[in-house]
């Protein structure tokens, strides 16, 4: 499985291109601060079923905004 780490400006142009964007922080986190179209699949929470809200045919950019 394909990891990187990318700069804000190939997000954003990823993004543009149809990628899909995960924000795997807990519910009560993503609700308080998440980038716009996020959408949220906690990483407790990520299983096979639960990754069916994703589109197979587009990539996927996961990200954990955790300052903690």
């Amino acid at each position: 499985m394909p990891r990187q780490v990318f700069s804000a400006d190939e997000v954003r142009q990823l993004l543009e291109q149809g990628a899909q964007l995960v924000d795997v922080l807990g519910r009560e986190e993503y609700a308080h601060n998440h980038l716009p179209g996020a959408i949220n699949i906690p990483i407790k929470e990520l299983t096979e079923a639960t990754a069916t809200r994703l589109d197979r045919q587009r990539p996927v950019i996961v990200y954990c905004n955790d300052f903690g």
